[in-house]
């Protein structure tokens, strides 16, 4: 907890929470009004030499790390990288990435910083910014917005960008890595990514530029272009516009999802602020996940052509596994939101959103207009996909309030809906799945398919992290073949493990997952040691209770320091501080 330590000693409370709200001296303390809830009056005490806060209003309180988790919606592991980068606070090296991996990282952030700064530039100091920019104030922007969004211009070259970094500390293999440059038919040739596009730079939710996005001025395809996947830009992992609304979709308890640039840009400029852009139609379990840290409640208002109708559609069953509360905004004339609050203006937008289509009914209304109802079989097909996407909401209350709900619309009985659902729990449709752990079976397909990785954890796993699961001789043979240089080959590996196993092993090892990382096995493993170390903690508290029970005071005491041990184990896994 070293690095946990040296931030308090230097993260002073006074100033974190002076970012968030006006703070005046009284006495030893400081007082304001309440960052987490509207007052008139403060109620919100800061305690700079315990470093607390506390407001006496809505109970909200505790330390420095507390206060940047709840006003930044960050985890604590988050939130610790927040405030160790912000008071250059080295963090350890026991971390995800190796230490090459973070240089990199820091790198390519500060040429993402520098590559804005010449869009930036070129946009307001260039002939051809000037062309972009009357563009951008035809299409309604002020210049208000765009400095708010940061907004640049790529100049239409092939070179612009390279010759800007020449003869400065930023290699060509470095900008291709940050997804800047691409490389040509010669050797050693590269040309700029985004030419002669309108920028839009894409931040992470602590205000780090992590990537860029480009319009195209000249009928290119695409129209829209993103950066690639990078070492610190992943597209499936982010909200566009994330860090300057965040705080407004927290108040409302409520976000708008949009597809692109341009519709968060004339939403964000019309002062609609709980919004985010998905940059793109197919909406990632990620970015689901993401919105529900911020809002219980989700209104997907994607373009109204069909296109953006289906993708709507395809987001509603991750929408409803993560148990947010969503609805579908369909706006008239198949226009998008940036052509329709134009149009339109911001009340009558306002107004159609507070109308917005439940995801229930989007989901039945979508799904009937795919076969007819008047048809038995086709009936039952649909009913059946309809309850197919319900019966993966997770709160049961909920799930029964919508199966009553989909009842009426669908014209079938609520106990039919349910005996769906019954029948389905008892039929073995995904055995696989239920065999193993997520986690678990990961791994086997990790160690089944990848030599190196297989290597790699040969020399992390224990036996003690695979004890007790079904897919413990697999791991045991896999594991002590890779220690020894023998490649796995399914004959032997059946009979090590039986039948049972050997066909669920063959079943997941045909899936289509994609090849795995270092990082991602790592956290594989990590969720499957934490695991262990759980069933032991449970195991261990029955012992415990027994020589309560008994008065064994020093088989007692052992285990409590065993337990004791257990859960500071448990507790760095979850912190990010321990790690295979």
């Amino acid at each position: 907890m070293e690095t946990i330590d040296q931030i308090r000693q230097v993260a002073n409370i006074v100033e974190i929470a002076s970012l968030y709200t006006t703070l005046r001296k009284r006495g030893k303390k400081h007082i304001g009004l309440c960052p987490f809830h509207s007052e008139k009056d403060p109620s919100f005490t800061v305690d700079g030499e315990k470093q607390l806060f506390h407001c006496f209003g809505c109970g909200a309180g505790g330390d420095v790390f507390t206060l940047v988790m709840e006003k930044e919606n960050l985890s604590f592991p988050e939130a610790v990288k927040y405030l160790a980068e912000k008071f250059h606070i080295p963090l350890p090296r026991q971390t995800r990435l190796s230490p090459e991996a973070l240089k990199l990282e820091e790198r390519i952030f500060k040429i993402n910083e520098a590559a804005l700064g010449f869009f930036r530039k070129s946009l307001y100091q260039s002939k051809e910014g000037e062309a972009a920019l009357d563009y951008l104030k035809k299409r309604g922007f002020t210049l208000q917005t765009l400095e708010t969004l940061k907004v640049g211009y790529a100049p239409n070259s092939w070179n612009a960008l390279r010759s800007h970094f020449e003869g400065k500390e930023a290699d060509a293999l470095l900008l291709q890595k940050a997804g800047l440059i691409l490389p040509g038919q010669k050797k050693d040739e590269f040309y700029d990514r985004f030419r002669g596009r309108i920028i839009f730079p894409i931040f992470s939710l602590t205000g780090k530029v992590i990537g860029f996005g480009g319009r195209s001025l000249f009928n290119a395809e695409p129209k829209y272009l993103n950066s690639p996947e990078t070492p610190v830009y992943s597209k499936g992992k982010v909200l566009y516009g994330l860090n300057w609304t965040k705080e407004f979709i927290r108040q409302t308890g409520e976000l708008i999802l949009v597809e692109g640039y341009t519709d968060f840009a004339s939403l964000f400029q019309a002062g609609i602020h709980n919004l985010a852009a998905s940059l793109g139609t197919s909406l990632t379990e990620h970015q689901v996940a993401l919105a529900g840290r911020f809002a219980p409640r989700l209104i997907i208002n994607y373009d109204g052509d069909s296109a953006g109708l289906n993708a709507a559609f395809r987001a509603l069953p991750t929408c409803f596994e993560k148990g947010l509360q969503v609805n579908v905004l369909v706006l008239p004339q198949n226009l998008d939101p940036d052509g329709f609050i134009r149009q339109n203006g911001r009340e009558t937008y306002l107004d159609l959103s507070k109308r917005a289509v439940s995801g229930l009914k989007f989901l039945v209304d979508t799904v009937v207009q795919s076969g007819r109802m008047d048809v038995p079989e086709e009936k039952v097909r649909i009913v059946r996909d309809v309850v197919g996407v319900l019966e993966k909401i997770p709160d049961s209350l909920v799930r029964s309030e919508y199966l009553r709900l989909a009842s009426g619309l669908l014209s079938v009985e609520e106990s039919l809906l349910r005996q769906i659902i019954e029948k389905r729990a008892g039929e073995p449709d995904n055995e696989e799945n239920e065999f193993f752990l997520p986690a678990e079976k990961r791994l086997l397909q990790i160690l089944l398919e990848d030599s190196k990785l297989a290597a790699l954890l040969g020399t992390k796993m224990k036996p003690e992290d695979y004890k007790g699961l079904k897919s413990e001789p697999a791991f045991a043979f896999i594991l002590q073949s890779s220690r020894i240089g023998k490649a796995v080959v399914f004959p032997e590996l059946s009979q090590a493990v039986g039948p049972q196993l050997i066909k669920r092993l063959s079943q997941i090892s045909l899936e289509q997952i994609g090849r795995a990382t270092e990082e991602e096995a790592l956290d594989c493993l990590c969720s499957l040691r934490k695991t262990a170390l759980e069933n032991q903690l449970r195991a261990l508290q029955k012992e415990i209770v027994r020589c309560e029970r008994n008065g064994e005071k020093e088989r007692l005491s052992r285990l409590l320091s065993q337990k004791q041990s257990l859960t500071k184990q448990i507790l760095a896994l979850e912190e990010g501080t321990q790690w295979p």
